[in-house]
């Protein structure tokens, strides 16, 4: 494009820089009251929640490290985690993301902003930008404020990992800050399918819905009995694969490759948003979008990305069923026996012994020994045993396992009551229930059996 200055020579117009385009688009988003309220709730909101449930009798055992929410303070922010997962960041990308080109289509105003930075490409940065910008504000805002809701409430403490050893205040720190870390893949990537959708479909209020339909579809398959490499191919593992994190040795293959994928997916969804934004034609009045091309665009890509990343997943990993077989359950639920064990022990002001004295084992079967002893349900049945030192039999507890899809299990004591039952310890945070009565698990899909 030209302008002719006032001595009739004529200059060429320079676009507008993406750093230019990138705080106009900041400043409209952040003027939006939605963003500003979804800012303030990200940062207050989670810190409230935490405290209040560290103050109250009942916890929510349901959740992965809720019933830890009274003894440390690191538990409060996994806990959000897991909520942020599976409900708070898909529709958080939805407003922010999949409305970023949308608004534009509902006001019309695509004409005026070409003529302003004359480049669809910098217009594109520039949005694509300022959304993630506001994202990482809202994610920063749910870890800080859940974490300091914890700490202020309940307290510095160590937190129980998920094979029963107990992780130091800075350790656990570092940790939750590596799992929200982790979790910024996927939100990326469900950031990208709305930038996508938003693209596509136009000024249609469909292309809102985009990140937290998709996010809901993979919710549910995560739930669903899939095979393990089906289930690491999808970017929302990546919101679970951070329990790895909590145990140890650290189960980081799962976490690498929900990892991995969710970047893939977010690299891929964004290059055909580009792509479709740059050759779209800006002199029609509005766009309502376009199902075909939302379908050769948007569905069929990432359809086509399952199938290849199922595949890769598959020929590296050698993955292969649910991933959940008898010895990895038995090993685990042993592991975290014997770390609990000890710290039942130490609670109860009973000698000192350690993980390897104790040579704690487990059997398990599935319903019954004619049903295969794999895949999740609540049906698991395992008997731990156990040595103390200078005493000759070996001690038993019984426990029911409920394993769900992903490898997390919930194990419940069923005696002996002396052993696994439910009763008070004193701890230095106030009464707390037997640390063996129940507790959390985690079995790595990926691991090899070891007979």
């Amino acid at each position: 494009m030209t302008a002719t200055v006032a001595d009739g020579n004529v200059a060429t117009a320079r676009p507008v820089s993406v750093t230019r385009g990138y705080r106009f688009e900041m400043f409209k988003l952040v003027a939006q009251w939605r963003i500003r309220l979804l800012v303030l709730a990200c940062w207050i909101a989670p810190g409230l929640f935490v405290a209040a449930v560290g103050g109250q009798s009942t916890l929510p055992v349901d959740t992965l490290f809720g019933r830890w929410m009274h003894a440390t303070g690191w538990a409060g922010p996994l806990v959000t985690l897991g909520f942020a997962g599976t409900w708070a960041l898909p529709l958080l990308t939805s407003v922010v993301a999949g409305d970023v080109f949308a608004s534009e289509d509902r006001l019309g105003t695509w004409r005026h902003l070409l003529v302003v930075v004359r480049s669809p490409a910098r217009i594109f940065a520039a949005k694509a930008l300022a959304s993630l910008t506001v994202l990482l504000l809202l994610v920063a805002g749910l870890a800080c404020s859940s974490a300091v809701g914890g700490l202020l409430a309940v307290g510095n403490q160590p937190l129980v990992g998920l094979d029963g050893h107990l992780l130091a205040p800075g350790d656990a720190a570092v940790k939750v800050l590596l799992a929200w870390v982790c979790a910024l893949a996927p939100t990326l990537a469900l950031a990208a399918i709305g930038l996508l959708g938003s693209v596509t479909l136009g000024r249609s209020p469909m292309g809102l819905l985009v990140p937290a339909v998709v996010a809901l579809a993979m919710q549910l398959a995560q739930m669903l009995p899939l095979p393990a490499d089906v289930r690491l191919a999808l970017p929302s593992y990546a919101f679970i694969a951070w329990n790895g994190l909590f145990t140890s040795p650290a189960q980081l293959g799962p976490l690498l490759i929900g990892v991995t994928v969710s970047l893939v997916w977010a690299v891929v969804a964004t290059t055909a948003a580009y792509l479709l934004f740059v050759r779209r034609d800006f002199t029609g009045a509005g766009y309502d979008g376009s199902g075909r091309r939302a379908i050769t665009a948007g569905v069929l890509p990432l359809a086509g990305l399952v199938a290849v990343t199922v595949a890769v997943v598959a020929a590296t990993t050698g993955a292969t069923g649910s991933g959940i077989e008898q010895a990895k359950v038995q090993r685990s639920l042993a592991t975290a026996f014997a770390h609990l064990y000890r710290m039942q022990t130490e609670q109860l002001n009973r000698p000192h012994v350690t993980e390897a004295q104790l040579r704690a084992t487990a059997t398990c079967d599935k319903g019954s020994i004619r049903v295969a002893a794999e895949g999740a349900g609540n049906d698991w049945r395992c008997v731990v045993s156990w040595h103390l030192p200078g005493v000759e039999a070996a001690g038993t507890a019984v426990y029911q396992l409920d394993v769900t899809p992903d490898g997390r299990f919930m194990a419940d004591g069923d005696g002996p009551k002396e052993v696994n039952g439910y009763f008070l310890v004193r701890t230095p945070n106030g009464d707390a229930p037997n640390p063996l009565w129940q507790f959390d698990g985690n079995v790595e899909l990926l691991r090899a059996s070891k007979e």
